[in-house]
């Protein structure tokens, strides 16, 4: 089988013939047909997972993530117990292959599991069971830098390669990276079933709102008709209320931008200074709209603004063009 550079394969092979089984071992619910990546930045320490399934609500039971210790994902005929308890491992030392054979270890239905582990060092590790392999279509696992994708029911083995090669290419923030891993999965094939459901986490010790909780993202979406442009629809209003100003991107406010904010604010019904220029009374003021708008972590005390706020509440707003 041909490989794709820097990229490792494990446990790969082309399902045979027929459909899907539907049936799981106790005849009483859905595998969970699906693909998703785990991925780490190792210039900001974050590390995150993200998936999309034919199945509603996906990255319920299949992300788990944990500051201080990694993220697991278990799909297939999933078992949630084991992302609590992987997690719970790695973050007691065991490496993600430890942690993997613990896991499996007396698991009777370990032929029907897919899970895959990645920890803060970027040690990955990832199982697919022989029976998950004989579904139809492709399923597997694929190890690239940083992180490891697995899928089941797949188009083909071009949907894991198309993944790892997205998320490495990508620049920026992690979510980001792994909203366009899955994009990239779907746009070579996706999932043999098709979309329903997408998610996207990220955790870090400082992350989360305030800066004080270890989810720094955590964005489901349950049921819709294309579940990972939702995803990254919601990723963007997440930004915006969740994370805090990047200081490079604070701008003054004076001048034209001034009278701007001020017409803003005046049709809103706030009350603002008369005279010219950014004082006091403005600043409250723009404080307390961010806050009803929702920039609760990039509220400001002094003469400056977002840039990525001033975008959005100009589009929101409207824009008004002062000459000065």
């Amino acid at each position: 089988m041909p490989q794709h550079p820097d990229v490792l394969s494990t446990g790969l092979a082309k399902g045979g013939g027929g459909s899907v089984k539907l049936l799981s071992i106790n005849d009483k619910w859905e595998p969970l047909v699906t693909y998703s990546i785990i991925g780490r930045d190792r210039r900001t320490g974050e590390i995150g997972a993200a998936v999309q399934s034919k199945f509603p609500g996906v990255g319920t039971i299949v992300l788990h993530g944990k500051a201080g210790a990694g993220c697991l994902t278990t799909q297939a005929f999933s078992n949630p117990a084991h992302g609590q308890a992987g997690l719970d491992l790695m973050e007691l030392g065991a490496s993600p292959k430890e942690a993997l054979a613990i896991l499996l270890r007396g698991d009777e239905d370990i032929d029907q599991r897919q899970v895959a582990l990645l920890n803060l060092n970027g040690e990955p590790a990832a199982h697919t069971g022989e029976t998950v392999i004989s579904w139809e279509g492709f399923a597997g696992s694929k190890i690239g830098c940083d992180c490891v994708v697995s899928g089941n029911a797949l188009a083909g083995e071009e949907v894991l390669l198309a993944m790892v090669e997205a998320f490495t290419a990508e620049e920026g923030e992690l979510a980001a990276r792994l909203i366009a891993a899955l994009q990239a999965g779907q746009s070579a094939g996706g999932e043999l079933r098709g979309q329903q459901s997408a998610s996207v986490i990220v955790v870090k010790s400082d992350g989360g709102y305030g800066g004080v909780a270890g989810r720094h993202v955590d964005i489901s979406v349950y049921d819709h008709a294309t579940p990972i442009d939702e995803l990254a629809r919601c990723y963007q209003l997440h930004r915006l209320s969740y994370f805090k100003s990047d200081p490079n991107d604070l701008l003054p406010i004076s001048g034209a931008l001034a009278l701007e904010l001020k017409e803003i604010l005046t049709r809103k019904g706030y009350a603002v200074s008369e005279a010219d220029g950014w004082n006091s009374l403005d600043i409250a003021a723009l404080e307390r709209f961010m806050g009803m708008e929702n920039y609760d972590n990039r509220l400001r005390s002094d003469a400056q603004i977002d840039a990525e706020v001033l975008e959005d509440i100009r589009a929101k707003h409207g824009a008004i063009a002062h000459d000065g």
